[in-house]
């Protein structure tokens, strides 16, 4: 870890004791919004009890005190109480957070860490270069907002990525990604309902077979499906990487999308966490009530109930599928038992659980790029963790974690599929169609 102090911050096992003033590079001092601080609310539900350290992933892998939650924490009340600044050290403290929320899942305290730390990105963000912050503009305010500029990079791709870095080109998927989905699909029988996919960015552009999946899947179970084309990027990359102005615009957008559903569907476990705190976000009556619509997509299909498929989805025998909880389907929306009940239902599929399933697998959106030591151990262990299963497809309903399993087994030397649940539950519909009535699903 020796190349974050030559970043100009402070050794990770600094202590922060009561009157220690950060040291940083001077100059360094940011000009932000006080009111995207952390709150001084917020702060005070801290008791600094050390319940979460053994959590958090990167105390974990570190031991050092800076790199828990109860140490950033104490980083972000000095700068509140004047003690420091918002300088290269804390900033270091700040950018080596997963934000995977394992801490607030343990804290008897319910500390809103997640909002907390969303909030110090934004004091940090004028502390980058030019360059930097340039890039992340470009990226975050600019690309992810409009479809078109993902399409070109995605169409681009094969020929950018022999000029792309090693550890890019292993993250990003191969392969054409196939049609988007209709604009909306009708059951074939009477409707339920009308549900509303966020298709997203990421995985509108390389996982569209999740997109299609997920259609599939819900048209069958008796629901009108729609995929709004008004929506945009959820806003959870800007957030959590200190860009809220541009997150509360893409909010905004979002809920004049899908004001016409009964319910919003996620199948992106980041995705479906940040829709969920809309409210926190922006605030007022009508974005309060919005997330009592919004459900992950397998806790819906729990919730409401799925048609048991007749066949597995592997045609022949039964297939061992290791189940890998996204943090943000696990902490941020306590969804753990809802996906294993839907995948028990299908005939020939055991599940298998991850020794150490509930710790981050070191995607957390952009952090495999930003931070690609710390990011590079975590994969390695849950790449290993999944190898000991024995099984052949791996269930991931996130696609961060999907790229990042996936690159993490092929460099073990390890073949295994990654797919959403919501494919093998498709894939079993299209075994039973295919053997009772000799057709396929709509929307091959």
């Amino acid at each position: 870890m020796a190349d974050l102090e030559d970043r100009g911050a402070l050794p990770l096992g600094s202590v922060m004791p009561e009157g220690t003033r950060f040291i940083g590079p001077v100059g360094l001092a940011a000009n932000w919004r006080p009111g995207d601080a952390p709150s001084d609310d917020d702060l005070a539900t801290c008791v600094a009890c050390g319940l979460c350290l053994p959590h958090c992933p990167t105390y974990r892998l570190t031991g050092e005190e800076s790199a828990s939650p109860r140490g950033r924490i104490a980083a972000m009340r000095a700068v509140a109480d004047g003690r420091a600044n918002v300088d290269a050290t804390f900033a270091r403290f700040m950018d080596l957070c997963l934000e995977c929320r394992a801490c607030e899942d343990v804290c008897p305290s319910h500390v809103p860490f997640g909002r907390m730390m969303e909030r110090a990105r934004v004091q940090i963000e004028p502390l980058r270069t030019r360059r930097a912050r340039f890039l992340r503009w470009l990226g975050l305010s600019v690309a992810l907002r409009r479809r078109w500029m993902l399409s070109l990079a995605r169409r681009f791709m094969p020929l950018a990525r022999p000029f792309l870095p090693k550890r890019v080109r292993t993250l990003v998927p191969r392969g054409s990604p196939g049609r988007r989905v209709p604009r909306a699909l009708e059951p074939d029988g009477p409707a339920k309902g009308t549900v509303a996919i966020l298709t997203g960015c990421v995985q509108d552009q390389w996982y569209r077979s999740q997109n299609r999946a997920t259609v599939r899947v819900l048209a069958r179970n008796g629901w009108r499906v729609i995929a709004p084309r008004r929506q945009v990027c959820c806003g959870a990359l800007q957030a959590h990487n200190g860009r809220l102005k541009t997150a509360r615009k893409l909010a905004r957008r979002n809920l004049a999308a899908f004001r016409d559903a009964d319910w919003v569907v996620v199948a992106a476990a980041g995705c479906g966490a940040h829709l969920k705190d809309y409210g926190d976000l922006l605030g007022g009556e009508e974005v309060t009530a919005f997330p009592a619509r919004v459900r992950d997509l397998m806790e819906f299909l729990e919730e409401q109930g799925v048609e048991p498929p007749t066949h597995g989805p592997a045609g022949e025998g039964p297939i061992r599928v290791a189940y890998h909880d996204a943090c943000h389907a696990l902490r941020a929306q306590r969804i753990r038992e809802q996906p294993r009940a839907v995948l028990r239902r299908i005939p020939d599929v055991e599940i298998v659980e991850i020794r150490d399933g509930d710790r981050c697998c070191g995607a957390a959106g952009l952090y495999n790029v930003l931070e690609p030591e710390m990011s590079d151990r975590l994969m390695e262990q849950k790449a290993a963790s999944i190898a000991e299963t024995d099984a052949t497809i791996v269930a991931s309903a996130n696609p961060g974690c999907t790229m990042q399993i996936a690159a993490g087994l092929r460099n073990a030397g390890r073949r295994l599929e990654v797919l959403h649940p919501v494919e093998l539950l498709d894939r079993a519909y299209a075994a039973a169609d295919a053997n009772a009535h000799g057709r396929g699903s709509i929307l091959e």
